[in-house]
């Protein structure tokens, strides 16, 4: 172990060896008040980069619970469109109109069940406007009337909460071409 130097002038010692004796401490005490302060904000970073990981692992994990059914409610939509197709067409036999009044039930059920996850129909009319950021124009036809309205549904989109799962699958009207000969010269 060192052996602490005296700071208090002895005999032999002149008041220049002790000016410089106290200059040395307190570059000593300078260089570890620098230290403390760069060892302190390297702990405060650290400390902020902890914080806004947890806070965006919290997030994530918010997310993945609100979402979580997604894949699940995605292998659905084929069976949702079977019946919702089944129980478009009217029964002419009693006896299957008993069934499909079962099937309508359990649609009906089926349904609630999804609506409760979060999950919502996107079914637009025939005469709305297309919209792109819920639907997909599968078709178009010609029309004189205005572009880019709805002619045709051909399947329903879904959302679970505010995230499209699939978009609605819609014909649209287009501008028609004129292809007469004298606008062509």
């Amino acid at each position: 172990m060192k052996e602490k130097e005296s700071v208090i002038p002895q005999e032999g010692n002149s008041k220049k060896d002790f000016k410089m004796k106290l200059e040395k401490k307190d570059e000593e005490i300078n260089k570890l008040k620098a230290d403390i302060d760069h060892w302190k904000n390297e702990y405060y970073r650290a400390y902020a980069d902890t914080q806004n990981l947890r806070k965006s692992l919290e997030k994530d994990h918010q997310e993945a619970i609100r979402y979580r059914a997604s894949g699940f409610v995605e292998s659905l939509l084929n069976v949702l469109d079977s019946f919702h197709m089944a129980l478009s067409s009217s029964p002419s036999n009693p006896e299957v109109a008993n069934y499909v009044m079962g099937f309508s039930y359990i649609y009906k059920n089926l349904v609630s069940a999804l609506e409760e996850e979060g999950v919502s129909e996107i079914s637009p009319k025939i005469g709305d406007k297309f919209n792109p950021a819920f639907m997909e124009a599968i078709a178009s036809e010609e029309s004189e009337g205005d572009e880019n309205i709805i002619l045709k549904v051909s399947r329903k989109g879904y959302k679970l909460h505010d995230r499209l799962i699939r978009p609605a699958e819609v014909t649209v009207t287009k501008k028609k071409e004129n292809n007469d000969e004298s606008t062509k010269e």
